[in-house]
Protein backbone atom coordinates (compact mmCIF):
# COMPACT_ATOMS: atom_id res chain seq x y z
CA UNK A 1 0.00 0.00 0.00
CA UNK A 2 1.29 3.63 -0.73
CA UNK A 3 2.78 5.47 2.29
CA UNK A 4 0.51 8.25 4.28
CA UNK A 5 2.21 11.30 5.88
CA UNK A 6 2.41 11.29 9.73
CA UNK A 7 4.13 14.53 10.19
CA UNK A 8 2.55 17.93 8.84
CA UNK A 9 4.45 18.75 5.90
CA UNK A 10 3.45 22.94 7.03
CA UNK A 11 4.85 22.96 10.24
CA UNK A 12 6.20 19.21 11.27
CA UNK A 13 3.44 18.44 13.92
CA UNK A 14 1.30 15.33 14.46
CA UNK A 15 -1.04 14.77 12.09
CA UNK A 16 -4.51 12.84 13.30
CA UNK A 17 -7.30 11.15 11.73
CA UNK A 18 -10.81 13.40 11.91
CA UNK A 19 -13.77 13.13 10.16
CA UNK A 20 -14.24 16.09 7.36
CA UNK A 21 -17.09 16.48 4.70
CA UNK A 22 -18.25 13.19 5.98
CA UNK A 23 -14.91 11.45 5.32
CA UNK A 24 -12.28 10.61 7.45
CA UNK A 25 -9.01 12.92 7.03
CA UNK A 26 -5.32 13.58 7.68
CA UNK A 27 -5.53 16.71 10.03
CA UNK A 28 -2.67 19.03 11.52
CA UNK A 29 -3.05 19.24 15.45
CA UNK A 30 -1.02 22.14 15.18
CA UNK A 31 -1.49 24.47 11.97
CA UNK A 32 -5.03 22.73 11.15
CA UNK A 33 -3.42 21.68 7.52
CA UNK A 34 -6.11 19.19 6.18
CA UNK A 35 -4.37 16.67 3.48
CA UNK A 36 -6.51 15.27 1.01
CA UNK A 37 -5.63 12.15 -0.37
CA UNK A 38 -6.11 11.72 -3.78
CA UNK A 39 -6.08 9.11 -6.94
CA UNK A 40 -3.13 9.02 -8.73
CA UNK A 41 -3.53 9.97 -12.15
CA UNK A 42 -2.67 6.97 -14.95
CA UNK A 43 -2.08 7.45 -18.79
CA UNK A 44 -2.52 4.55 -20.78
CA UNK A 45 -2.30 3.73 -24.76
CA UNK A 46 -4.46 1.65 -26.77
CA UNK A 47 -2.60 1.30 -30.53
CA UNK A 48 -4.12 -0.53 -33.14
CA UNK A 49 -2.30 -1.96 -36.23
CA UNK A 50 -3.56 -2.11 -39.78
CA UNK A 51 -4.13 -6.12 -38.41
CA UNK A 52 -6.53 -5.10 -36.00
CA UNK A 53 -4.35 -6.04 -33.25
CA UNK A 54 -3.54 -3.98 -29.87
CA UNK A 55 0.01 -2.91 -28.70
CA UNK A 56 0.50 -4.52 -24.99
CA UNK A 57 4.24 -4.33 -22.74
CA UNK A 58 5.34 -7.08 -20.59
CA UNK A 59 6.49 -5.40 -17.32
CA UNK A 60 9.95 -6.53 -15.96
CA UNK A 61 9.28 -4.54 -12.66
CA UNK A 62 6.60 -5.01 -9.71
CA UNK A 63 3.93 -4.69 -9.75
CA UNK A 64 2.56 -7.43 -11.77
CA UNK A 65 6.42 -8.60 -13.05
CA UNK A 66 5.76 -10.39 -16.12
CA UNK A 67 2.36 -9.62 -16.78
CA UNK A 68 1.06 -7.79 -20.07
CA UNK A 69 -0.49 -4.29 -20.12
CA UNK A 70 -1.02 -1.89 -22.41
CA UNK A 71 1.81 1.11 -22.64
CA UNK A 72 0.80 2.85 -19.27
CA UNK A 73 2.39 5.23 -16.56
CA UNK A 74 1.63 7.96 -13.96
CA UNK A 75 1.36 11.77 -15.06
CA UNK A 76 3.83 13.75 -14.27
CA UNK A 77 3.72 17.78 -12.82
CA UNK A 78 3.56 19.99 -16.19
CA UNK A 79 1.83 17.68 -18.48
CA UNK A 80 -1.54 17.03 -19.56
CA UNK A 81 -2.95 13.51 -19.54
CA UNK A 82 -2.99 13.13 -23.05
CA UNK A 83 0.80 14.08 -23.33
CA UNK A 84 1.84 11.49 -20.77
CA UNK A 85 -0.20 8.81 -22.25
CA UNK A 86 2.07 9.85 -25.47
CA UNK A 87 5.27 9.51 -23.42
CA UNK A 88 4.49 6.56 -21.54
CA UNK A 89 3.62 4.85 -25.26
CA UNK A 90 7.02 5.70 -26.58
CA UNK A 91 9.02 5.55 -23.34
CA UNK A 92 7.69 2.21 -22.93
CA UNK A 93 7.22 0.58 -26.84
CA UNK A 94 9.31 2.60 -28.46
CA UNK A 95 6.14 4.32 -30.76
CA UNK A 96 4.89 7.85 -31.64
CA UNK A 97 1.90 8.85 -32.01
CA UNK A 98 -1.19 10.95 -32.23
CA UNK A 99 -4.44 11.25 -29.30
CA UNK A 100 -7.73 9.94 -31.05
CA UNK A 101 -9.40 10.11 -29.41
CA UNK A 102 -10.58 9.52 -25.32
CA UNK A 103 -11.57 5.62 -24.53
CA UNK A 104 -11.97 5.35 -20.94
CA UNK A 105 -11.75 6.63 -17.23
CA UNK A 106 -11.86 4.01 -14.72
CA UNK A 107 -11.43 3.87 -11.25
CA UNK A 108 -8.77 1.44 -10.06
CA UNK A 109 -7.81 0.28 -6.32
CA UNK A 110 -4.36 -1.46 -6.52
CA UNK A 111 -3.23 -3.29 -3.76
CA UNK A 112 0.52 -1.62 -4.64
CA UNK A 113 0.21 1.75 -5.95
CA UNK A 114 -3.75 2.34 -3.83
CA UNK A 115 -6.44 4.65 -5.58
CA UNK A 116 -5.56 5.30 -9.04
CA UNK A 117 -7.63 6.88 -11.89
CA UNK A 118 -6.53 5.05 -15.10
CA UNK A 119 -7.08 7.49 -18.50
CA UNK A 120 -7.08 6.06 -21.58
CA UNK A 121 -6.64 7.26 -25.22
CA UNK A 122 -7.03 5.60 -28.23
CA UNK A 123 -3.81 6.25 -30.37
CA UNK A 124 -2.61 6.11 -33.41
CA UNK A 125 1.05 5.50 -34.24
CA UNK A 126 2.78 7.88 -36.68
CA UNK A 127 6.28 6.33 -36.50
CA UNK A 128 8.55 3.81 -34.94
CA UNK A 129 8.28 -0.16 -34.63
CA UNK A 130 7.55 -1.81 -31.18
CA UNK A 131 10.92 -2.51 -28.76
CA UNK A 132 10.65 -2.70 -25.28
CA UNK A 133 12.27 0.08 -23.23
CA UNK A 134 11.90 2.09 -19.73
CA UNK A 135 10.50 -0.94 -17.16
CA UNK A 136 9.02 -3.22 -20.14
CA UNK A 137 10.61 -6.57 -21.12
CA UNK A 138 9.07 -7.03 -24.40
CA UNK A 139 6.68 -5.37 -26.53
CA UNK A 140 4.18 -6.70 -29.35
CA UNK A 141 0.66 -6.76 -30.72
CA UNK A 142 -1.83 -9.28 -30.27
CA UNK A 143 -4.80 -10.11 -31.30
CA UNK A 144 -8.38 -9.12 -29.84
CA UNK A 145 -9.49 -12.14 -29.85
CA UNK A 146 -6.67 -13.85 -28.03
CA UNK A 147 -4.57 -11.71 -25.64
CA UNK A 148 -2.79 -12.53 -22.71
CA UNK A 149 -4.03 -12.24 -19.42
CA UNK A 150 -3.49 -8.57 -17.92
CA UNK A 151 -1.57 -7.08 -15.48
CA UNK A 152 -4.70 -4.16 -14.71
CA UNK A 153 -8.54 -4.48 -15.21
CA UNK A 154 -8.79 -0.88 -16.31
CA UNK A 155 -6.98 -1.90 -19.60
CA UNK A 156 -9.37 -4.78 -20.32
CA UNK A 157 -11.87 -2.80 -19.71
CA UNK A 158 -10.82 -0.09 -22.28
CA UNK A 159 -9.57 -2.38 -24.97
CA UNK A 160 -13.13 -4.02 -24.85
CA UNK A 161 -14.43 0.03 -25.59
CA UNK A 162 -11.98 -0.07 -28.64
CA UNK A 163 -13.57 -3.54 -29.48
CA UNK A 164 -16.67 -1.76 -29.34
CA UNK A 165 -16.06 1.43 -31.10
CA UNK A 166 -14.89 -0.50 -34.16
CA UNK A 167 -17.15 -2.99 -34.40
CA UNK A 168 -19.77 -1.34 -36.68
CA UNK A 169 -16.76 0.01 -38.92
CA UNK A 170 -15.07 -3.98 -38.96
CA UNK A 171 -18.11 -5.33 -40.17
CA UNK A 172 -18.91 -3.11 -43.03
CA UNK A 173 -15.33 -3.61 -44.08
CA UNK A 174 -15.34 -7.93 -43.97
CA UNK A 175 -18.79 -7.69 -45.53
CA UNK A 176 -17.44 -5.37 -48.52
CA UNK A 177 -14.51 -7.35 -48.63
CA UNK A 178 -16.51 -10.76 -49.05
CA UNK A 179 -19.20 -9.16 -51.36
CA UNK A 180 -16.24 -9.31 -53.89
CA UNK A 181 -14.98 -12.45 -53.30
CA UNK A 182 -16.89 -16.10 -53.67
CA UNK A 183 -18.12 -16.27 -50.07
CA UNK A 184 -21.12 -14.40 -49.77
CA UNK A 185 -21.81 -15.71 -46.69
CA UNK A 186 -22.71 -13.83 -43.70
CA UNK A 187 -22.66 -10.89 -45.22
CA UNK A 188 -24.84 -7.66 -43.45
CA UNK A 189 -27.76 -7.75 -45.62
CA UNK A 190 -28.58 -11.11 -44.87
CA UNK A 191 -31.07 -10.25 -42.75
CA UNK A 192 -33.04 -8.26 -45.40
CA UNK A 193 -33.06 -11.09 -47.15
CA UNK A 194 -34.06 -13.03 -44.47
CA UNK A 195 -36.75 -10.83 -44.34
CA UNK A 196 -37.84 -10.78 -47.93
CA UNK A 197 -38.06 -14.85 -47.77
CA UNK A 198 -40.85 -14.13 -45.24
CA UNK A 199 -42.55 -11.56 -46.77
CA UNK A 200 -41.93 -13.01 -50.63
CA UNK A 201 -45.91 -12.70 -50.85
CA UNK A 202 -46.36 -9.31 -49.67
CA UNK A 203 -43.52 -8.21 -52.53
CA UNK A 204 -45.30 -9.53 -55.18
CA UNK A 205 -48.71 -8.42 -54.72
CA UNK A 206 -46.60 -4.85 -54.76
CA UNK A 207 -45.32 -5.92 -57.71
CA UNK A 208 -48.23 -7.41 -59.09
CA UNK A 209 -49.94 -3.63 -58.70
CA UNK A 210 -47.12 -1.80 -60.32
CA UNK A 211 -46.28 -4.30 -63.30
CA UNK A 212 -50.11 -4.09 -64.27
CA UNK A 213 -50.32 -0.49 -64.49
CA UNK A 214 -46.77 0.44 -65.51
CA UNK A 215 -47.10 1.68 -69.04
CA UNK A 216 -44.10 -0.29 -69.62
CA UNK A 217 -45.67 -3.30 -69.04
CA UNK A 218 -49.06 -3.46 -71.26
CA UNK A 219 -49.19 -7.15 -71.75
CA UNK A 220 -49.09 -7.88 -68.05
CA UNK A 221 -52.58 -6.90 -67.92
CA UNK A 222 -53.86 -9.89 -70.03
CA UNK A 223 -52.67 -12.55 -67.71
CA UNK A 224 -54.06 -13.92 -64.92
CA UNK A 225 -53.33 -13.25 -60.95
CA UNK A 226 -52.72 -17.31 -60.43
CA UNK A 227 -50.26 -16.99 -63.11
CA UNK A 228 -48.24 -13.84 -61.80
CA UNK A 229 -48.27 -14.12 -58.50
CA UNK A 230 -47.26 -17.88 -57.65
CA UNK A 231 -44.23 -17.47 -60.10
CA UNK A 232 -43.00 -14.04 -58.76
CA UNK A 233 -42.94 -15.63 -55.04
CA UNK A 234 -40.94 -17.88 -56.93
CA UNK A 235 -38.62 -15.54 -58.10
CA UNK A 236 -38.02 -13.99 -54.61
CA UNK A 237 -37.25 -17.08 -52.90
CA UNK A 238 -34.89 -17.99 -55.87
CA UNK A 239 -33.20 -14.86 -55.70
CA UNK A 240 -32.52 -15.22 -52.06
CA UNK A 241 -31.56 -19.05 -52.35
CA UNK A 242 -29.35 -17.73 -54.79
CA UNK A 243 -27.36 -14.93 -52.70
CA UNK A 244 -27.28 -17.53 -50.02
CA UNK A 245 -25.89 -20.47 -52.03
CA UNK A 246 -28.33 -22.61 -51.93
CA UNK A 247 -28.84 -22.62 -55.81
CA UNK A 248 -25.99 -22.19 -58.55
CA UNK A 249 -25.72 -20.53 -61.87
CA UNK A 250 -26.55 -23.70 -64.02
CA UNK A 251 -30.31 -23.37 -62.11
CA UNK A 252 -30.65 -19.79 -62.37
CA UNK A 253 -29.70 -19.61 -66.42
CA UNK A 254 -32.25 -22.70 -66.76
CA UNK A 255 -35.14 -20.83 -65.12
CA UNK A 256 -34.74 -17.49 -66.33
CA UNK A 257 -34.42 -19.29 -70.12
CA UNK A 258 -37.88 -21.04 -69.31
CA UNK A 259 -39.36 -17.78 -69.01
CA UNK A 260 -38.28 -16.35 -72.12
CA UNK A 261 -39.44 -19.30 -74.20
CA UNK A 262 -42.76 -19.38 -72.11
CA UNK A 263 -43.17 -15.52 -72.49
CA UNK A 264 -42.34 -15.44 -75.59
CA UNK A 265 -44.80 -18.05 -76.33
CA UNK A 266 -47.35 -15.68 -74.76
CA UNK A 267 -46.55 -13.11 -76.65
CA UNK A 268 -45.01 -10.86 -74.43
CA UNK A 269 -42.59 -8.39 -75.94
CA UNK A 270 -38.77 -9.23 -74.78
CA UNK A 271 -38.78 -5.39 -73.81
CA UNK A 272 -41.83 -5.77 -71.65
CA UNK A 273 -40.16 -8.99 -69.59
CA UNK A 274 -36.83 -7.09 -69.11
CA UNK A 275 -38.99 -4.22 -67.69
CA UNK A 276 -41.16 -6.45 -65.21
CA UNK A 277 -37.82 -7.77 -63.94
CA UNK A 278 -36.64 -4.38 -63.13
CA UNK A 279 -39.72 -3.66 -61.58
CA UNK A 280 -39.81 -6.60 -59.24
CA UNK A 281 -35.93 -5.33 -58.41
CA UNK A 282 -37.01 -1.67 -57.50
CA UNK A 283 -40.00 -3.74 -55.44
CA UNK A 284 -37.38 -5.82 -53.71
CA UNK A 285 -35.57 -2.72 -52.39
CA UNK A 286 -38.60 -0.43 -51.65
CA UNK A 287 -39.89 -3.25 -49.07
CA UNK A 288 -36.31 -3.91 -47.83
CA UNK A 289 -35.66 0.00 -47.37
CA UNK A 290 -39.06 0.32 -46.23
CA UNK A 291 -38.23 -1.95 -42.86
CA UNK A 292 -34.87 -0.41 -42.28
CA UNK A 293 -34.32 2.20 -39.21
CA UNK A 294 -31.42 4.44 -41.17
CA UNK A 295 -30.18 5.41 -37.51
CA UNK A 296 -26.51 4.41 -38.48
CA UNK A 297 -24.01 3.96 -40.82
CA UNK A 298 -24.20 0.03 -40.79
CA UNK A 299 -27.42 0.59 -41.93
CA UNK A 300 -27.17 1.98 -44.37
CA UNK A 301 -24.51 0.10 -45.92
CA UNK A 302 -26.82 -2.58 -45.34
CA UNK A 303 -29.43 -1.54 -47.65
CA UNK A 304 -26.12 -0.38 -50.45
CA UNK A 305 -25.04 -4.13 -50.25
CA UNK A 306 -28.35 -5.20 -50.50
CA UNK A 307 -29.08 -3.33 -53.85
CA UNK A 308 -25.82 -4.09 -54.85
CA UNK A 309 -26.26 -8.14 -54.47
CA UNK A 310 -30.09 -7.30 -56.29
CA UNK A 311 -28.30 -5.89 -59.87
CA UNK A 312 -25.65 -9.11 -59.69
CA UNK A 313 -28.44 -11.19 -59.64
CA UNK A 314 -31.03 -9.59 -61.98
CA UNK A 315 -28.60 -8.67 -64.28
CA UNK A 316 -27.71 -12.40 -64.60
CA UNK A 317 -31.47 -12.99 -65.00
CA UNK A 318 -31.95 -10.62 -67.48
CA UNK A 319 -29.26 -11.71 -69.87
CA UNK A 320 -30.38 -15.58 -69.90
CA UNK A 321 -34.24 -14.39 -70.43
CA UNK A 322 -33.58 -12.43 -73.79
CA UNK A 323 -31.31 -15.79 -74.69
CA UNK A 324 -34.17 -18.05 -73.82
CA UNK A 325 -36.67 -15.60 -75.77
CA UNK A 326 -34.40 -15.32 -79.02
CA UNK A 327 -33.71 -19.37 -79.09
CA UNK A 328 -37.25 -19.73 -78.05
CA UNK A 329 -36.65 -23.75 -77.10
CA UNK A 330 -36.92 -25.61 -74.15
CA UNK A 331 -40.51 -25.82 -72.14
CA UNK A 332 -42.28 -23.77 -70.12
CA UNK A 333 -41.10 -23.84 -66.24
CA UNK A 334 -41.57 -22.20 -62.88
CA UNK A 335 -40.93 -18.93 -63.65
CA UNK A 336 -41.52 -14.78 -63.10
CA UNK A 337 -44.71 -13.40 -64.78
Amino acid sequence: MPLKPKLCSQCGASLTRRRLDDRERDVCDACGAVFYQNPLPVAAAAVLDDQRRILLVRRQRDPHRGMWCLPIGFAELNETIEQAALRELEEEAGVRGRVVRLLDADSLEDSFYGDLLVVTFEIERLAGEPRPGDDAEEAAYFSLEDLPPLAFSSNRKAIDRLREAYREEWAIQDSFHKLGGTDRQDLLSDPLLRLLREHAADVARLWLEEVRHNPTTPSYRTLADSDLLPRAESVLRQFERWLSQESDGPEVRDFYRQLGVARRRQGVALAEILSSLSLLRKNIWLFARGHGVWARPIEAYRALELDRRLVAFFDRAMYQVAVGYGDATGGEGAALG
